[in-house]
């Protein structure tokens, strides 16, 4: 008998998306049109929350507070929030089909998983609109979880509320968390799990936390490589996770 019933899996940079940039390019962009240029760092940072309270937590940071204070005169507001969301939004859906490619190891370790036995539902920080671009396109190159849930789909609650998964939950037909993995790339997916009472595991390889492309990563030195993953397991540790694993693969021994 499996000790699991289900799998969980975030989509950018966990799934999809090696490096989860497609969100990166539209935060970047969007705030470059109101006089700001973010870091990579401070677009990171909030990455895997919905997309709007990401963009209220960016604006949350104190030099880019400081900096729209600075030059549009007055701090910024929630109608500030909307306007700058729906320029992300603009920017995301453009850039989207190009950021759909399942990660390395996907398309055959979500065919292990099912010849196990094991459900496959995925939660997102995308909204619905922006997932009708992503599934279909991951569909083709070979990725399709047997569900998807987004924010949309729990009235705008996204991470770290648990929501999202206990609507994977219900469409499963399960009801032990005990019996269930939830796997990401971000500090909110670790926390999403953990909210929902389930193991919780980081995702290494391609993942926002690392930030960086596949031909970066590959080229790092064995020491550079072995430092910059110490650091994200221990970001993801920081937040609660259960387990850290090198690629979708280790999903396997954890079974």
């Amino acid at each position: 008998m499996n000790r699991f019933d289900a799998i969980i899996f975030d989509w950018a940079g966990t799934t999809v998306d090696y490096g989860s940039f497609a969100p990166v390019q539209a935060f970047i962009k969007a705030f470059e049109e109101f006089g700001i240029t973010p870091t990579i760092k401070e677009v990171r940072e909030p990455m895997g929350m919905l997309k709007i309270d990401h963009i209220r937590t960016m604006l949350s940071m104190d030099r880019i507070r400081d900096l729209w204070t600075q030059i549009h005169g007055t701090p910024w507001t929630e109608d500030d929030v909307k306007e700058v969301y729906e320029h992300s939004e603009t920017a995301i859906l453009e850039i989207l089909p190009d950021f759909a490619s399942p990660k390395p190891y996907v398309p055959e370790t979500i065919e292990k998983l099912r010849s196990l036995g094991l459900q496959i539902g995925s939660t997102t920080g995308y909204t619905e609109q922006m997932m009708k671009i992503v599934a279909p396109k991951a569909a083709e190159q070979g990725y399709a979880p047997d569900f998807w849930f987004s924010p949309d789909d729990v009235g705008g609650i996204g991470r770290p509320y648990p929501y999202m998964i206990f609507r994977n939950m219900e469409s499963m037909h399960l009801m032990d968390v005990r019996r269930i993995i939830k796997a990401g790339d971000t500090v909110a997916d670790i926390k999403e799990g953990k909210n929902a009472g389930m193991i919780s595991v980081g995702i290494l390889e391609g993942s926002s936390v690392l930030g960086l492309t596949e031909s970066e990563y590959n080229s790092l030195t064995p020491s550079a490589k072995a430092s910059i993953l110490d650091q994200a397991a221990q970001t993801y540790k920081n937040a609660g996770a259960d387990y850290v694993i090198k690629d979708i693969r280790g999903i396997l021994d954890l079974l």
